[in-house]
């Protein structure tokens, strides 16, 4: 079966999968840590990196029984080494360099976001490269050519919030709860998107890069406001959201050469709405759309497995067990840096 075992640790979600080279997902389980991060409003890392050390060793031991195999017949085990919450990834890390040495298979150090780009490959066998991909959630927003296991060409990225991230502040400030992305979602189907006056940041501007903190702070003045319907305001972020996506799309199509399909991965890909936009986006300029399903958006060890699958094909080496965990790990190593935060990524 050519089966490939991944641990996922890299941020609040807990996994383990088999992945065969078929692209079967044989067995997997992923525990959530909302409830224990809900009263904070948003993830704490000491309480994630506690958690991942309590469940990661017997939902291994799960996933492994579920399958009906043993460690000595897999044929790697790949963990993500980052970037991430460094305690998380360690965790997941360290777990896999004992797994690999005490049943004598090799180690996949993953780059947590080449999971997320590799995904829709997962789901979507007639997939090929190259593909434009939209890596959106919490932590990332970036537009990426992606040409190859391991090959990525940035072509934008953020200078500040990722759009995951203004969602779940957008929630927090209309009081709807941890996780905040899907909140916000649920409440946007019953308001009005062009209720409350929003910017796009950095629409019709030259450089392809998005921002959206000053998105985030219009929510919380027209919030203060006491003016607008909470769900007018979820509507019209999302909107306003969405305008700023495709404008990035459309200049970043005009910065490199073409692709023949548009890709969207991470947590935000789950989004309804935001699927929408991106498939009529594609079919204007001509281009195949594919997204994974809503369980391969958000964090999990199906794609990490995954990826493994992917390195494995292509010869890749194998990591160290001395292999270190990389809280920050920009899939283009290359790229220019950009100003405000965009430098990390």
């Amino acid at each position: 079966m050519g089966l490939v075992l991944g641990i996922e640790s890299s941020c609040d979600e807990t996994a383990a999968a088999l992945v065969a080279h078929d692209r079967t997902i044989v067995a997997q389980r992923i525990a959530s840590q909302d409830e224990a991060h809900a009263p904070y409003g948003g993830v704490v890392p000491e309480i994630a990196a506690r958690a991942h050390a309590e469940r990661l060793a017997p939902m291994i031991e799960g996933v492994l029984t579920d399958a009906g195999v043993a460690l000595a017949d897999l044929d790697a085990i790949a963990a993500t080494a980052g970037p991430g919450l460094i305690g998380g990834v360690m965790v997941g890390l360290v777990s896999a360099k004992a797994l690999a040495m005490a049943a004598n298979v090799p180690l996949l150090a993953i780059n947590h976001l080449e999971g997320h780009a590799l995904s829709p490959r997962l789901a979507d066998p007639a997939l090929g490269f190259p593909y434009l991909l939209l890596l959106v959630s919490g932590g990332h927003c970036q537009i990426l050519r992606v040409e190859g296991v391991g090959e990525f060409r940035r072509l934008a990225t953020t200078i500040d919030d990722a759009l995951g991230e203004a969602y779940d502040k957008t929630a927090k400030i209309l009081g709807l709860g941890f996780p905040g992305g899907p909140a916000v979602e649920r409440l946007a189907r019953a308001g009005d998107p062009v209720a409350v006056p929003l910017p796009r940041p950095l629409k019709s501007s030259a450089e392809p890069h998005f921002s959206f903190a000053g998105l985030k702070s219009a929510v919380l003045r027209a919030h203060k406001s006491g003016r607008y319907a909470a769900a007018d305001i979820a509507a019209s972020f999302q909107q306003a959201a969405i305008d700023c996506v495709i404008d990035r799309l459309d200049r970043a199509l005009e910065s490199g050469p073409s692709c023949p399909a548009l890709v969207v991965a991470g947590g935000v890909a789950a989004n309804a709405a935001v699927r929408a936009a991106l498939e009529a986006f594609a079919a204007r300029h001509g281009m195949a759309f594919s997204a994974p399903p809503p369980a391969l958006c958000t964090d999990n060890a199906a794609m990490i497995a995954w990826a493994g699958q992917e390195r494995l094909a292509t010869g890749a080496e194998f990591a160290p067990l001395d292999m270190a965990a990389r809280p920050r790990w920009p899939l283009d190593p290359h790229a220019e840096p950009v100003r405000g935060a965009g430098y990390k990524a």
